[in-house]
């Protein structure tokens, strides 16, 4: 299959022309299924015969809509996909980030800040774990990676599409946007001086909150950790010198998540 639809989507796997053309490659039935149930603009499906077997029902829905499927092999699969095991479904889909200003006028209680996250896999893990500890939006800030990669698009597993996404901005900028809209902004930093553990970090994160999480290699450094109103480390028991930051975002983010939930309680109780 040479077509050119085939052709457009092949250069989807290319930044450069992610950004000329706005659009992206969702690899697998569960980033293919967020993405049309959740409303995002898909303008192809290109599927395996095996695939579209397994995915029956989707695949049929996707047709359903209009929008075109494609049936191909599996090394054209291999090829879109890029990875080792491709899942023989794969759809183009139009950009889905949205401004921080609508995202910040919907008040939300949580959000995740990355600032030079470079692992595309780390910061489509982070956006999962924003996601299932119902957090109201994840930034992509400054040097991180571009939130369309294909490994940061699988990784998220359709969370990419579940919740506001911002990309590109700056990162002063949008940490003066997040406080003017009522957060606290935390840095997660392993070298601070306090912890979850202390109860006056636990009783702050019942607050509007956003984490702030820097690079896996290096963390986030003192001009960076200056932003923020205070930096919290995660507590190490054992004898790990530290966790990794996909791990250490779920810790906070839960953290805050959990804080969030008992004070509503609370509130209910006392009403």
């Amino acid at each position: 299959m040479h077509s050119p639809r085939l052709k457009a989507a092949r250069r989807l796997t290319k930044r450069a022309f992610r950004q000329r053309e706005r659009a992206f490659l969702a690899e697998g039935p569960q980033a293919v299924a967020a993405a049309f149930h959740c409303g995002a603009q898909v303008s192809d499906l290109f599927v395996t015969v095996p695939a579209r077997s397994r995915h029956q029902d989707l695949v049929g829905q996707i047709a359903d809509a209009g929008i075109p499927v494609h049936v191909v092999s599996g090394e054209v699969m291999d090829e879109l996909a890029q990875t080792v095991t491709p899942q023989g479904l794969l759809a183009v889909c139009g950009f889905v980030d949205v401004p921080l200003a609508p995202v910040l006028g919907a008040r939300p209680g949580l959000v995740a800040l990355l600032a030079n996250v470079r692992d595309p896999g780390n910061a489509g893990t982070v956006l999962r774990t924003a996601d299932a500890a119902g957090a109201g939006a994840v930034v992509f800030a400054d040097a991180t990676v571009d939130p369309y990669n294909g490994k940061c698009v699988r990784a998220s597993a359709g969370s990419l599409f579940h919740l506001p996404v911002v990309a590109g901005a700056r990162l002063g900028e949008a940490v003066d946007a997040l406080r003017e809209a009522g957060l606290r902004v935390v840095a997660a930093d392993g070298r601070a001086g306090c912890s979850l553990d202390d109860p006056g970090v636990r009783d702050r994160l019942a607050q509007p909150t956003a984490w702030m999480f820097g690079n896996e290699a290096w963390g986030l450094p003192p001009e960076l950790i200056a932003l923020a109103d205070e930096p919290v480390a995660v507590p190490i028991y054992g004898q790990a010198e530290s966790l990794n930051l996909a791990a250490a975002a779920a810790v906070c983010l839960y953290a805050s998540a959990r804080a969030q939930r008992v004070q509503a309680i609370i509130r209910q109780d006392v009403i």
